[in-house]
C-alpha cells in the first residue's frame, strides 16, 4: 500500500468530523478579539478628544491619531482570517486546524491588548496634550509601543499560519 495513503488514514481519522471547526474558530477569533480592542481603543479616546476639542479645536484632528491607531488593530485581524479562510474545507488535517485556531487566538488577544493600552493612553494623552501641548510627542512615542503589542501577535499569527499548510498529510478519504 502507499505511504501516503497509509499517513493520511492514520492522520485523518474519519471519526473526527469537527477539524474544520477549530479553523473557523481560529478566524472568528482574530476578527472578533482584534474588532473589540479596535473598538475600545478609538471609544476611550473620544471623550478625551471631544472635551479637549472645546479647549483647543486646533487640536481636534492631531488628537484623533490614536483612533486612527487603534483602527489597524481590526486589520490586523482581517488580514488573519483572509489568510486563513482559504485552507478551511471539509477534510483538513488536525494540525491545521489547531494552528489556526493558536493562530486566530494569538493576534486576537493581542489585538485586544493592544486596544485597551492605546484607548487608555490615548484618552489620558489627548487631555493632557490638549493642556500642554509638549506632551504630544510623548503620547504619540507611547502609542507606538502600544500598537507594536498587537503588531507582535500579527506575526506569530501569520508564521503559525503559514506553517500549518506546510508538511501536512492531505486528508484525501
Amino acid at each position: 500500500m502507499d505511504y501516503e495513503i497509509i499517513a493520511s488514514m492514520d492522520r485523518c481519522a474519519a471519526n473526527n468530523d469537527s477539524k474544520s471547526f477549530f479553523g473557523a474558530m481560529g478566524c472568528a477569533f482574530a476578527i472578533v478579539l482584534s474588532t473589540f480592542g479596535a473598538a475600545y481603543g478609538t471609544a476611550k479616546p473620544a471623550a478625551g478628544i471631544f472635551s479637549s476639542g472645546i479647549l483647543r479645536p486646533e487640536r481636534l484632528v492631531p488628537n484623533t491619531l490614536c483612533a486612527v491607531m487603534a483602527q489597524i488593530l481590526s486589520i490586523y485581524g482581517l488580514v488573519c482570517c483572509v489568510v486563513m479562510i482559504p485552507s478551511i474545507n471539509e477534510k483538513m488535517a488536525l494540525h491545521t486546524a489547531f494552528l489556526q485556531l493558536g493562530g486566530g487566538i494569538a493576534v486576537g488577544l493581542c489585538a485586544l491588548a493592544a486596544g485597551f493600552s492605546i484607548g487608555i493612553v490615548g484618552d489620558a494623552g489627548v487631555r493632557a496634550s490638549s493642556q500642554q501641548p509638549r506632551l504630544y510627542m510623548g503620547m504619540v512615542l507611547i502609542l507606538i509601543f502600544s500598537e507594536v503589542l498587537g503588531l507582535y501577535g500579527f506575526v506569530i499569527s501569520l508564521l503559525m499560519i503559514t506553517k500549518s499548510k506546510s508538511d501536512v498529510t492531505k486528508c484525501l478519504y
